[in-house]
């Protein structure tokens, strides 16, 4: 298939692309720089000058995809709102672009399973809460599910608070700094709150999978995936590696403004399901957990020099 991807560059999205071409798929990707550009093409893609922020040109982008993968998204927390808005608003784009070219074209778009924060095993069926850490995602969600109704072979793939593997520069990085900093590793109250997680490579055969079962029909229109391996890890034993790996005591309690802003993710009980993404799609996740991984030399360099 033609496969169209936005953050292509990324963490994840650098690893879908690996395994997309690996798998025989060919692929083009969004590229805003001329650097982002070189990294696409040395990764087997070719590569198409745009922006998330110019609608008509994710449209013109699209145009000859089979299937287009949406992981982009502009980290400007200064500015949230706004990047909120163009993410919405290239999602509806490219949406609109692809039902009016017919042929049930295929749309897969990323989501965070925090939007079920505080549900008790929640499953793919769950909607998402707009009240939620990440309920800024839901409208793309909704978005993203209605398309089903106009042709297109659409579904959402949430992924959890950590993402890992190497060149993680996510949510633990930013937990290794804080206790670097601040001498503890610490978790809120208990420490009971539990987060999935997923290693990267894992993710990334899941949105191949996506594509591929939405084109064959296994995954139906208007599906919502989880791209989750560990279903509960408490955060407790997350911060005990880290002080582990830190050299420092054990893990500690901590009031939520020990984190600032970053509170309600340390705070976040997310166990969530993934049953459904599996029959599907057939997706058996083959990488080490989250615990492992962050023991193991994925994370050298993240931990690098800290060891007593």
């Amino acid at each position: 298939m033609q496969v169209f991807i936005t953050g292509g560059t990324g963490f994840i999205g650098s690893a879908i692309i690996r395994d997309l071409v690996a798998a025989g798929h060919a692929v083009t990707g969004l590229a805003r720089t001329s650097e982002s550009a070189a990294k696409l093409t040395a990764a087997g893609a070719k590569a198409r000058r745009g922006e998330l922020t110019d609608p008509v040109g994710l449209q013109a982008a699209v145009a000859d995809a089979d299937a287009v993968i949406h992981c982009a998204f502009i980290h400007d927390f200064a500015n949230f709102a706004d990047s909120v808005r163009t993410d919405l608003h290239a999602i509806e784009a490219m949406l609109d672009a692809l039902a009016a070219a017919g042929g049930a074209k295929i749309f897969v778009s990323t989501s965070g399973t925090a939007v079920l924060a505080g549900e008790q095993g929640g499953s793919e069926s769950d909607a998402g809460n707009a009240e939620g850490p990440t309920g800024h995602r839901v409208p793309a969600e909704r978005a993203t599910l209605a398309a089903a109704n106009r042709g297109v072979r659409s579904a959402v793939l949430r992924l959890p608070p950590s993402v890992h593997g190497p060149g993680d520069h996510g949510f633990v990085p930013i937990l290794v700094d804080l206790a670097r900093k601040t001498g503890v590793s610490a978790y809120i109250g208990s420490g009971d709150n539990r987060w999935p997680a997923v290693h990267r490579d894992d993710a990334a055969s899941l949105y191949r999978l996506a594509v591929q079962g939405l084109a064959d029909g296994s995954v139906p229109a208007g599906s919502v995936l989880h791209g989750v391996a560990d279903t509960a890890v408490p955060f407790r034993d997350i911060a005990g590696v880290i002080a582990e790996r830190l050299g420092l005591g054990p893990a500690e309690s901590r009031g939520a403004d020990h984190f600032d802003w970053f509170a309600m993710f340390a705070g976040v009980d997310n166990p969530v399901s993934a049953i459904t993404t599996e029959q599907q799609t057939g997706w058996q996740p083959t990488r080490p957990g989250l615990l492992s991984d962050l023991r193991g030399p994925s994370y050298d360099d993240v931990f690098g020099g800290s060891q007593p």
